[in-house]
Formats: structure tokens, C-alpha cells, sequence
């Protein structure tokens, strides 16, 4: 909690009271929760600020908030900071969905996947980006497949952190790996063509294809990924996400790799590569990207959604001639093309090496991210499933009631979160959360948060129950 939000809580201790002190400070902090002074999710003072603004001994505030950690009102941990948990009855806050502030923000902490940790972006090298790009002159005609500059970033970025040689000619800018499958849906595959899609997968890209008129078929995943015998033969195109499976989190081992690429070869049909965050990675490093196996049927797609913002709305595709040459004729058609505003802001953070600096930061932020919240969910006995990668964990749950019910619980706590269930076209056979912690501001936020989820999970019947196993 701030320090001016503290002092304005109406929190006075009557001395002449036979009541003592803690409890009448406990009852007070109910009553200002239950007033909305104080919201789930909102930091707490230390019991020694509390104290010195209160002008009371330390035993009165840690009493006080002993007896509410009792109560199941608060929450936290050493070192942490203390939290609110849950808002006694008398006020209603609406979490459900989250509210949006005056920017059209969510309110709730968010621990959804597919945020980035825009927290970390330097405001000196975000402003320096913005005002190199706006030295840019108008341009007089659209740029179908990108400006140059951006191209021959793009190109520099994947060599450097996808291991991945190709030309800048061959690099298409796109609006990010949705917006591209979108037009490869449209300018290379037919109405009534069948594509493959990761079961569980992103359900955008499902309903993306669906929207081209493309059948969507389901190709079972794995721990490791796409299962290659169970893609659907009549299937001219699969859509997989090799990298780092959304939302298992697996790797695509190297053999099944090569059987994909030779499957697509065998039945003249295209893999579409979605590799929205494969340079994270924590461990070891990643596999070579599946366009470096057989850049003739592959398309590759990638975004700066993940390691930047999605401010920018920009991402790239790279792809064989004939790919890249219907999505050009398709964009000169209907006169559409990715934000070339976006494109000269990332080009410029990339030139002046502050992307390279700021995925460096990216990693070490979000690796150390990553080990905390596993600790801190299995130490809670909850298993945490999904490689060193991403930004994202899934939790297993034992059934799909108590995966809407934690979720519903942890709305009215605050926290924004996801299921397994999305990610189903058909019904669900795995239940669970999708865990993102790239969002929070900091360590401490993210630590709340946890906190609250642990607090919501242990009130919630059956939800550290043995989870379905993956097939």
C-alpha cells in the first residue's frame, strides 16, 4: 500500500477502551475492507509502518494481523509483504470480469499467459524508439511487405537468438502470428481446406482459421508436444507450436521434428510454425526452428508481442516465394498491411542495441520468475507442468468443476486467470490453470498474487486432488 492510502485509512485506536488495542485494530481493517477503503490483492504496511503511524508498540499490529491471517482476511509471507485476501461481507466488489481503469486496463493482477513483462522496458529506451521512428518521412504509397529496415532486423534478431540464417528479402512484417495466420489462412489455403491444430492448443488460431472458412481439425498433443501419427492425413496444413507447446509448455523432441517436416513433404502440405516465444528459454538452448529443417514447407511466423509489447502490433513472417508472394498480392488486393509505425519503433530499439539489452533483461527477470513460482506451487503440493521456457506454467486440477470454480474464485479475489478449458476445441480431457507471471509489476506483486491463488485453491474442495494424467 502506498504511504498516503495508509494514512488516510480511517484507523483510530480508542486508549481509553477496555477493548484492547489489536483487537479494536483488527475490527477496524475488517471494516474499512468491508467498506471498499481496501481492495483483494492490495498491499498491507508492515506491522512496524502500521505501528509508527498508529503510534503503538509492534505487538499491537502483529496481534492484530495474526488475528486476521487466522481469519483468512490476509495473506502473505516473509519477506514478501502482507496482502488482502478476501473482503469481508457489506461491500461488494465486482471482479468478475475484472474492471477496467480510465485506460481500458484490467484492474485485477493479471497471472493470464501472453503477456509480456512490459514493466521491465526501460522508459528512456522506449521514448529514444519512439522519437527515432517519428524521425521517419511520411510515406507516400503503402509497403506490403514491411519497410526495409525492419525486414533486415527481423533477420539480424532471428540470427541471433533463433539460430536461423535468412535473407531480409525473404522476411515479410505482419501484425503479429495471428494476424498472419489470418492471411495465409486467406491467401494460401482454400475454403473447405483442413488444417490441423494443436489439441489442446491457441484457441485464437482456431478461431482465426475458422473465419478464412478453413475446417479445423484436431491433432493430439502430449507431454512433448504434437503426436505426429495422430495429425488427420487429409490435413493440408498443421499448425503447431513447437517451441514451446500453448499451453502444455513441451518441447518438440528433434525426431518428431523430422517426421513433421517429412510428413508435409510426403503430402505436398504446409507446416505453419508458430513460434510466439521461442527465443525464452532457461535451460539449455532452444532447438533449431522447424524453417531450418525445410524452409520449402514451412512457414514461420513470429511476433515481438512477447519480448517487446504488444503496443507495437507488429511480428514477421518468413516463408518460401510463393508464400510470401500470395500474402503480398493478397495485401495489395484489399489494400491491407501490417502498422509500418510499429515496425520503425522496434527497428529502431533494435538498432540502437536496447532490444538486445532488454531481452537480456527478459530472460534473467522471467527465468528467476519461473523458479519462484514453481517453488512456491509445489511447496503448496500442487504440480507445476511445462518446460524451463515462456512465460507461462499450467497447473493441473482434478476436474473441470474445480477448475471453473477456482478460476470463478479467484476473479472475486482479483486475480485474472486462466484454464485448460479454452483451449479445447472439442471437450476437455485436461483440467487446470494456465499460470502467467510476466505481467506483474514486480517480485512482490507476483508474490501476492500467489499468495491469494494458494489461499483460493486451499478453499476450493477437491482442487489439490490428483490430477487427470496427460495422454
Amino acid at each position: 500500500m502506498k504511504g498516503h492510502l495508509m494514512d488516510e485509512l480511517p484507523l483510530v485506536l480508542d486508549r481509553a477502551s477496555h477493548r484492547p488495542l489489536a483487537d479494536q485494530l483488527a475490527a477496524q481493517l475488517r471494516d474499512v475492507a468491508a467498506r471498499g477503503h481496501l481492495r483483494v490483492g492490495e498491499r498491507l504496511p508492515s506491522t512496524r509502518a502500521l505501528a509508527r503511524s498508529l503510534a503503538v508498540s509492534r505487538t499491537v499490529t502483529s496481534a492484530a494481523y495474526d488475528q486476521l491471517y487466522a481469519e483468512g482476511w490476509i495473506t502473505g509471507r516473509r519477506g514478501s509483504g502482507t496482502y488482502v485476501a478476501a473482503v469481508p461481507p457489506g461491500f461488494q466488489q465486482h471482479h468478475l470480469p475484472p474492471q477496467l481503469d480510465e485506460d481500458g486496463e484490467h484492474s485485477a493482477i493479471d497471472l493470464r499467459p501472453g503477456s509480456p513483462w512490459v514493466a521491465g522496458i526501460r522508459v528512456d529506451a522506449w521514448r529514444r524508439a519512439w522519437r527515432a521512428a517519428s524521425d521517419a518521412r511520411p510515406d507516400p504509397r503503402p509497403l506490403p511487405a514491411g519497410t526495409s529496415r525492419f525486414r533486415a532486423a527481423v533477420a539480424e534478431h532471428l540470427l541471433r537468438h533463433r539460430g536461423v540464417l535468412v535473407e531480409s528479402a525473404s522476411v515479410l512484417a505482419t501484425g503479429g502470428t495471428t494476424a498472419a495466420l489470418g492471411e495465409v489462412a486467406r491467401a494460401v489455403l482454400r475454403p473447405g481446406d483442413q488444417v490441423a491444430v494443436e489439441e489442446p492448443g491457441y484457441p485464437r488460431a482456431i478461431e482465426t482459421l475458422r473465419a478464412a472458412g478453413v475446417i479445423v481439425r484436431r491433432a493430439p498433443v502430449d507431454r512433448e508436444g504434437l503426436v505426429i501419427d495422430r495429425i488427420p492425413p487429409e490435413a493440408r496444413a498443421v499448425y503447431c507450436t513447437p517451441a514451446h507447446q500453448f499451453p502444455l509448455g513441451g518441447r518438440l523432441p528433434a525426431a518428431r521434428r523430422v517426421a513433421l517436416v517429412e510428413w508435409a513433404r510426403s503430402r505436398r502440405a504446409w507446416v505453419i510454425e508458430d513460434d510466439y516465444d521461442g527465443e525464452l528459454r532457461y535451460d539449455v538452448a532452444p532447438l533449431p526452428v522447424l524453417a531450418a529443417l525445410d524452409p520449402d514447407v514451412v512457414i514461420y511466423l513470429g511476433t515481438a508481442s512477447k519480448i517487446l509489447s504488444p503496443t507495437l502490433g507488429v511480428g514477421w513472417l518468413v516463408g518460401p516465394s510463393e508464400i510470401t508472394d500470395a500474402v503480398i498480392d493478397l495485401r495489395i488486393r484489399t489494400s491491407t498491411r501490417p502498422s509500418a509505425a510499429g515496425q520503425r519503433v522496434m527497428t529502431a530499439f533494435a538498432e540502437s542495441g536496447d532490444l538486445a539489452r532488454h531481452f537480456r533483461r527478459v530472460r534473467r527477470e522471467l527465468g528467476a520468475r519461473r523458479e519462484f513460482v514453481v517453488q512456491t506451487l509445489t511447496a503448496a503440493g500442487l504440480q507445476v507442468l511445462g518446460d524451463q521456457a515462456g512465460a507461462h506454467v499450467v497447473v493441473p486440477l482434478a476436474s473441470l468443476a474445480v477448475e471453473r470454480a477456482v478460476i470463478r474464485a479467484a476473479h472475486e479475489a482479483g486475480l485474472a486467470v486462466d484454464g485448460l478449458e479454452r483451449c479445447f476445441d472439442g471437450r476437455s480431457s485436461m483440467f487446470g490453470l494456465t499460470l502467467g507471471y510476466a505481467a506483474p509489476a514486480g517480485q512482490g506483486q507476483l508474490s501476492g498474487a500467489l499468495d491469494i491463488l494458494l489461499v483460493v485453491a486451499a478453499r476450493t474442495p477437491a482442487a489439490t486432488a490428483a490430477a487427470l494424467p496427460i495422454r
